[in-house]
């Protein structure tokens, strides 16, 4: 049964707004008077990309990647305890407090009261639930065991989150010091600099070679600074449209890893997220195939997707999957090495959590650890280029003291 958002008014004249299950709009308006509500307005409620049933979709998210997390893990408590899918639905859409997620919660509702499957009634809303969402859900349902499928996905979505938020949190610092010491450097030879040049511009004495070469870097900067950052946002434009060609893409990725601190951690960050998605789809009884095509598509980095696309081709025409990862050398040797056992022991999925873990710790690792080395180079980096200005400025106001003595 569709569900409609409404607004009407009540008897003292104030607005009321809402959702209502009903077989059509004009259901929904008899539904309204019987509780002596005048209708205002009634659309139904749908999610891009899916059924929409002559109503408007709705835009904008109703989830963050945490706040789907959470919802996750609540609907899978909720299912695991007994409580029959539709219940669950109407317990968490009565506990959420956006709009958005009552709207989408009670779209979901609808669907599966009408016969469809979750998996089903996921996919009217693509930007809420991706492929990889939806096929877990979907085999768990098949198998039976929604409630355990829902906990492991969950559990997925929480550590990717957290993953990423370290990562963050690592590259946040120096990030922030970078910035401040352009502003402060840019200021200082833009303003302080030329300020020196005013006061020593009707003195005969030579300068000292420190401060001509601050005063021409200021003049350069004031006059042609403008158009280096014109330069610099028409490379990025340029590279953007670049990436937009797959085979570019491909080769500007493929040249990332190979940097060398930040295209480490690339490349580790994605072999994590990759082997963590294949463990839980394999775990979750998705076929092998289609479940190492979901994990491909969630790499980020295109040359990764493609070694990973090309290890599908093996795979489907037989070969073992550690045979067609160990043969990509982006890939780490530890995510081949586990599968291999994976596949030797039957435990694949098992296996393939285990590397997806050692592989993001290490990522951790590495995240601080050039966290640890890159704040003290740039405070290092940010005082001696202070000190430099600093001392542009000191020298001629010394140098004329030295004189009038």
């Amino acid at each position: 049964m569709p569900a409609y958002r409404y607004e009407a008014l009540d008897a003292d004249g104030k607005t009321s707004k809402g959702l209502l299950e009903a077989d059509n709009a004009k259901a929904v308006r008899g539904l309204l008077r019987a509780r002596d509500l005048v209708p205002l307005d009634v659309q139904a409620v749908a999610q891009d990309g899916g059924d929409s049933r002559g109503g408007p979709a709705l835009r904008g998210r109703a989830f963050n990647a945490t706040g789907l997390a959470i919802w996750t893990r609540q609907l899978a408590g909720l299912v695991s305890a007994g409580l029959p899918l539709e219940r669950a639905l109407t317990a968490l859409a009565e506990e959420a407090e956006a709009p958005k997620q009552r709207e989408l919660l009670a779209h979901l509702r609808a669907e599966v009261n009408g016969g469809s499957s979750f998996a089903r009634s996921l996919a009217g809303a693509p930007k809420e639930f991706d492929d990889i969402y939806r096929a877990v859900v979907g085999a768990g349902e098949q198998s039976g065991q929604l409630g355990r499928v829902l906990e492991k996905l969950a559990d997925d979505l929480e550590e990717r989150q957290a993953l990423k938020a370290k990562l963050i949190g690592a590259v946040l610092y120096p990030a922030i010091v970078s910035v401040v010491a352009v502003v402060i450097v840019v200021f200082l030879v833009t303003y302080v600099v030329p300020q020196v040049a005013q006061v020593f511009a009707g003195s005969k004495r030579a300068l000292p070679a420190l401060t001509v070469g601050m005063l021409a870097i200021s003049s350069f900067v004031r006059n042609w600074g403008w158009l280096a950052a014109l330069g610099l946002v028409g490379a990025g434009a340029a590279l953007m449209a670049a990436r937009r060609n797959p085979t570019t893409r491909i080769a500007i990725d493929a040249t990332w890893l190979t940097l060398p601190l930040v295209g480490r951690l690339a490349r580790g960050y994605n072999a994590a997220r990759f082997a963590g998605t294949l463990a839980m789809l394999a775990g979750s009884g998705v076929p092998i195939l289609k479940a190492l095509q979901a994990a491909g598509e969630t790499l980020s980095n295109h040359a990764m997707r493609a070694d990973a696309e090309d290890a599908l081709i093996r795979v489907r025409e037989g070969a073992p999957l550690a045979s067609a990862l160990a043969g990509k050398s982006r890939f780490p040797g530890l995510l081949a090495m586990f599968a291999r056992l994976g596949e030797q022991t039957g435990e694949l999925p098992l296996m393939l959590q285990r590397a997806a873990t050692q592989l993001g710790a290490e990522v951790q690792r590495r995240a601080m650890q050039m966290a640890t080395i890159l704040e003290p180079l740039l405070i290092v980096g940010m005082g001696a280029m202070v000190m430099l200005i600093v001392l542009a400025v000191l020298l001629p106001i010394m140098q004329l003291n030295t004189y009038v003595k």
